[in-house]
């Protein structure tokens, strides 16, 4: 049951059987955001949860020298603090709308109440809980081990993902967020992407790219991140098949 099917945006609720759904969706809000709106700030409760179904969110750690860096890139395929779950808790994390979309909000405590009800809403939080720790352990070891041209070629693959275009709607502010580097450090690497081809052009806040060899030069953190997330979802939040006519009955019946 696949999201287009459903009509559903975001590829969590899609998962979830009608029923599970069912204990959702009168509690559920369509809401809009735009570029840099703060979503949840770190130290405030982890309330409401968002369900996006386009756009980006990153998820910013503040350092104690005032610099920010991002951890984390949500879209369609998550829920921004889904970890509400667990109970009341301050957020350790800045989440900002990278590029502008739009989600369904729900009430934390609602959110934990159907939790509760719902075997396959604890699954796809589980699922989810998974593909973000797995994210967060690549993007940990990539910072530490790769290039920063690689580096900035992987944020700008994940944020295609959630752009149904090839031109993204991104700054060099917030490309140095991102990647955790310096606004000099993104100008001289962005001059390399143009001359590699991998970034055509840019414009004032958008950036063209040819994902073809922009994927060239990306570190292999981004497909081996991508291909595991791909899997775990595909496997675990595909919609249960039709129960198979027994091996015997069918002998039986034919």
């Amino acid at each position: 049951m696949t999201a287009q099917r459903k009509g559903i945006g975001n590829r969590l609720l899609a998962a979830l059987p009608p029923a599970d759904l069912g204990l959702l969706t009168p509690h559920l809000q369509k809401v809009s955001f735009e570029p840099d709106a703060v979503l949840v700030r770190s130290g405030d409760e982890l309330d409401p949860v968002y369900f996006p179904h386009s756009g980006a969110i990153a998820f910013m750690l503040d350092m104690p020298d005032g610099q920010t860096v991002a951890t984390t890139l949500m879209g369609r395929e998550g829920a921004l603090a889904s970890f509400s779950v667990l109970g009341p808790s301050p957020s350790s994390v800045t989440a900002i709308a990278r590029i502008a979309g739009t989600a369904s909000l729900i009430s934390a405590a609602r959110f934990r109440a159907a939790y509760a009800q719902s075997a396959a809403i604890r699954n796809v939080v589980q699922v989810h809980a998974r593909a973000v720790l797995l994210q967060l352990q690549h993007v940990a070891a990539c910072n530490a081990l790769h290039r920063v041209d690689g580096r900035m070629a992987r944020w700008l693959l994940q944020l295609h993902d959630r752009v149904p275009e090839d031109l993204l709607p991104v700054t060099h502010e917030t490309l140095a967020q991102l990647v955790g580097v310096r606004r000099p450090t993104v100008t001289l690497t962005m001059s390399k992407l143009r001359e590699a081809g991998a970034v055509p052009a840019e414009r004032r806040g958008f950036v063209e790219i040819h994902r073809a060899r922009l994927e060239r030069i990306a570190c292999d953190c981004y497909g081996l991140m991508q291909r595991k997330i791909d899997r775990m979802y595909c496997q675990e939040l595909a919609p249960p098949r039709p129960t198979d006519t027994p091996s015997r009955e069918r002998a039986m019946t034919a």
